[in-house]
């Protein structure tokens, strides 16, 4: 098939791209475009001076330099849609994310359809069914960011901060209970399982859990059920839902929040693992809540899954948003401070 030939925009464009030592061709123009990560080629120009606007040109070395044959640039295209913030980019936004949340159901076999909805204890029964069928074939993590952080630490007679909250966050326990909330909410999961869950992998302060286990029997008092402030309140129908009926503005709000967070944090550890760095962040209540659940995003389907998490709890839970700025402004700020050399065997 004979393609057409290369307009004069996309000659100007290559031939930009190419004095930052990056090759384009139109065939990944074309692509680009159709699924808008670079602007149709009529928005290119200046309308004033006829000129290619920086921005396109930064676009274009970005997707080039991230362009790889064979893959794709899995959710760096989703910072794109989030950056244009257009209503086209939001539902593409929503349309990814949907499809993400509901990954561990498609490995399953089961379509949101086939879990049973309702409250009686025969819905109940019907759920454990497909709770079970998430767990089937899932590999065991024993140990988490933090774990291999401090393994490597000992090993070079580093002393990094000790986890305040549970010794590994994709333990088994916390894992299988969290099958359960996908498939029911919190409705599934009574507050003692959840407590007991938590107790089994628990490494801070003890009187913490007891502070939200009597937070939970004051709100039972009080007619309160405070479960349905989580995010897994409904389960993975109560998530899609989240995501549906976001608003489109809110919407890539949150994921530029979050993969700009991630893409700094991957820097950080790339470029700037020194042990005081290291402390500063795990120090903070940030490394609990986002870098140990979520925060680590590659390039790749586990990436995705991880930006999808940090965006839930950016739209659903009370704070986070605020706080993950908050811990932006600190990342930032260590990404800009100078380099020190790092004495033989001090690097993390």
């Amino acid at each position: 098939m004979t393609r057409t030939p290369p307009t004069a925009a996309e000659l100007s464009l290559a031939a930009e791209v190419s004095r930052c030592g990056l090759t384009i061709t139109p065939h990944q123009l074309e692509r680009w475009r159709a699924k808008r990560w670079l602007a149709p080629a009529d928005q290119w120009t200046d309308p004033a001076t006829s000129a290619l606007r920086f921005d396109i040109v930064h676009r274009a070395a970005w997707l080039a330099a991230l362009s790889r044959p064979g893959r794709g640039i899995s959710w760096i295209g989703w910072m794109f849609w989030a950056i244009d913030d257009t209503e086209q980019t939001a539902a593409l936004l929503r349309q990814a994310l949907t499809r993400t949340i509901q990954l561990p159901l498609r490995q399953a076999g089961i379509t949101l359809a086939q879990i049973p909805q309702g409250d009686s204890d025969t819905t109940f029964e019907a759920r454990q069914d497909p709770a079970e069928r998430l767990l089937q074939g899932r590999r065991a993590i024993g140990r988490d960011l933090d774990g291999l952080l401090h393994d490597r630490g000992s090993t070079a007679d580093i002393a990094l901060p000790e986890p305040r909250t549970v010794s590994n966050p994709f333990d088994a326990t916390l894992i299988r209970v969290g099958a359960r909330l996908l498939t029911g909410g919190m409705a599934d999961v009574s507050p003692e399982e959840l407590t007991d869950a938590w107790r089994s992998v628990w490494t801070g302060p003890p009187e913490q859990l007891d502070r939200i286990t009597a937070a939970h029997l004051a709100a039972d008092k009080a007619e309160t059920d405070l479960r349905t402030l989580s995010p897994l309140a409904h389960g993975l129908p109560g998530l899609v839902r989240a995501f549906e009926q976001a608003d489109a503005r809110l919407l890539c709000e949150a994921v530029r929040a979050c993969t700009k967070a991630s893409s700094t944090l991957m820097k950080l550890l790339l470029e700037r693992a020194d042990a005081e760095m290291l402390t500063v962040l795990m120090n903070d209540d940030m490394w609990d809540q986002w870098v140990r659940a979520g925060g680590i995003a590659p390039a790749s389907r586990l990436g995705e899954a991880a930006i999808t998490l940090s965006t839930v709890q950016y739209l659903l839970v009370p704070g986070w948003a605020e706080d993950l700025h908050r811990y932006q402004n600190l990342m930032d700020s260590l990404l800009a401070e100078p380099t020190a050399p790092i004495p033989n065997g001090r690097q993390v």
